[in-house]
């Protein structure tokens, strides 16, 4: 299972290689499976998020809110998802982990990667969800992901082995050489969060470094736009499994590098 905390750093190798834009391969029907379910989850949520001033709310913590439609969301997928692959396990935000008879398949779900955003009439968050198998000595890998902004219906999807795409088309990390041109994006801890000191620290040294820094709001789409080309990299400390599951993969599909921040190792065993 994936760390209960993370550390991320993605980078891009300056010669990312068989990574030629092509067309759209055919999905695979677990693919499809994940696809139809983020999609469906999202109808209801672009309503929510035309209402956004009505919707219903209540606090995880200080700064850390929990709406009406993050909990219809990941009941949907889970309906869903379970209905396809009755034995996997379902690892959410909202509900945690359910343990399923098949313990060897675990989908790792985000409903709104981005509340705040949601929350702020903000067009950037996401619902993200990726399926981790794990092998009989142990080990575990992420070999599907999805991550969909209902709002720009912007796609993000990859299966180990087979490439990254962004809708039809085919997705490569940006492949800047010179750091100085870069443009990086990270994560900030908010109100009752720690690592505020930490945060500031490490902009302060990266920033004098790179042509710019963003802080968007959702670490399923800085991985995934790293994917695409439109970040150089992403860091953030202290992320949960279903923020960067279905990310590391695109990344690592789309040619870059996933790396944890303070020491070599593997990112997805926290």
């Amino acid at each position: 299972m994936l760390g209960s905390t993370w550390a991320a750093f993605a980078v891009v190798p300056p010669n990312p290689q068989n990574l030629e834009p092509e067309t759209l391969a055919l999905a695979s029907a677990l693919l499809q499976v994940m696809m139809d379910a983020v999609r469906k989850t999202a109808r209801p949520m672009l309503r929510d998020f035309g209402e956004v001033s009505n919707l219903q709310m209540s606090r995880k913590g200080p700064g850390d809110f929990v709406t009406a439609a993050d909990i219809k969301a990941e009941e949907t997928l889970f309906e869903l998802l379970m209905k396809a692959r009755p034995g996997y396990g379902f690892l959410g935000e909202e509900r945690g982990m359910v343990e399923g008879t098949d313990k060897t398949h675990t989908w790792i779900v985000d409903p709104i990667d981005g509340t705040t955003n949601f929350m702020h009439a903000m067009p950037h968050f996401a619902i993200t969800v990726a399926l981790q198998r794990t092998a009989p000595d142990g080990h575990s890998e992420i070999v599907a992901g999805v991550t969909y902004n209902p709002v720009m219906n912007e796609l993000f999807w990859a299966e180990k082995g087979k490439g990254c795409y962004l809708n039809d088309a085919r997705i490569r990390v940006a492949g800047r050489k010179d750091l100085s041109e870069s443009l990086i994006a990270t994560g900030l801890p908010f109100i009752g969060k720690t690592g505020h000191a930490q945060a500031i620290k490490d902009i302060h040294a990266v920033g004098q470094r790179v042509a710019g820094i963003r802080r968007l709001g959702s670490a399923a789409l800085d991985f995934a736009w790293v994917a695409a080309g439109r970040y150089d990299a992403y860091y953030e400390r202290n992320l949960q499994p279903w923020d960067v599951a279905a990310g590391v993969l695109f990344v690592t599909e789309a040619g870059g590098i996933v790396t944890t921040i303070d020491a070599d190792g593997d990112p997805l065993a926290g």
